[in-house]
């Protein structure tokens, strides 16, 4: 079996600490391979995203941690990449062009508008007071128009390609269960998602088992429920933990796994060399 994390977060965006100390965590739970994946600049400036002006130092900082460690554990530079619209994704040429190992795409904002600004956007993530504020202002209290447009927006990612991993594919569920209108069983519900899972299949995009809620809240984005349809899919599949903190570098990693394996997964997607291939769980 191969220890491995490719999403993680440092103090380049909104992780707490700095790269080389996630590295030493790393090491001290014997993983062999580390992505980092700072949440992407965007054309406004947020707390969780890194500033464009700070892209060349976390590069720099990546690729001196590399040679460093080099005989140690392999170490990755990427980016989680918002999709914000057809303007503003992992596909337009600024994020193609960046000298990354690999691509993870994610929704974190659903935009009011054609203008690309915070104060235009719904937030899925996060606060859940603000959550519920922003259902009510925006969607008049309405969370099945949310949810569409949520997953249109997971949908138009995977179709615009230009990533190798979904991000927390379903996260909406996180704060969306606290509406009481909420239903995973809801055809309203379902149906848009399956879409953007079929479409992953279609075009071969890894699929993330993100573990950030799992000891905190139980919860594995996607839903432990549709696990046993990524695996009828052939959709492949690795375990990351999304970690801000260096203590859960590891977290919920064991508990994914044979989650994984109780619904017949007996491999994970892992880079080795730089290409992505199948490793025995």
């Amino acid at each position: 079996m191969t220890l491995s994390n490719y999403h993680s977060h440092t103090t380049f965006c909104d992780g707490r600490s700095a790269a080389e100390d996630f590295v030493k965590f790393a090491l001290s739970n014997n993983l062999t391979i580390y992505g980092f994946s700072s949440h992407s600049p965007l054309p406004f400036e947020t707390f969780w995203n890194m500033s464009k002006t700070d892209l060349p130092e976390y590069l720099q900082e990546i690729d001196r941690l590399k040679k460093k460690y080099e005989d140690r554990i392999t170490l990755y530079t990427s980016l989680e990449i918002d999709y914000l619209d057809e303007t503003y994704n992992p596909s337009i040429p600024y994020f193609q062009e960046m000298p990354l190992d690999y691509r993870i795409g994610s929704v974190h904002f659903l935009p009011f508008s054609k203008h690309l600004s915070e104060k235009e956007m719904m937030c899925i993530d996060g606060d859940p007071n603000e959550f519920v504020f922003s259902v009510n202002e925006y969607y008049d209290g309405n969370i099945r128009k949310v949810v569409e447009q949520y997953y249109q927006s997971v949908f138009n990612m995977v179709k615009a390609g230009g990533i190798d991993i979904v991000g927390h594919i379903d996260k909406i569920y996180m704060n969306g269960i606290k509406n009481a209108a909420f239903s995973f069983e809801a055809d309203w519900y379902r149906d848009p998602f399956v879409a953007c899972l079929e479409l992953a299949a279609e075009k071969g995009t890894m699929i993330e088992i993100n573990t950030k809620n799992l000891t905190k809240l139980g919860q594995t984005f996607p839903h432990r429920q549709y696990l046993p349809l990524l695996k009828e899919l052939k959709i492949p599949v690795m375990v990351n933990s999304d970690c801000h903190y260096p203590h859960l570098v590891n977290d919920g990693r064991a508990e994914a796994f044979e989650l994984l394996k109780n619904v017949g997964f007996r491999s994970v997607r892992e880079l080795i060399a730089g290409k992505w291939q199948d490793v025995a769980i």
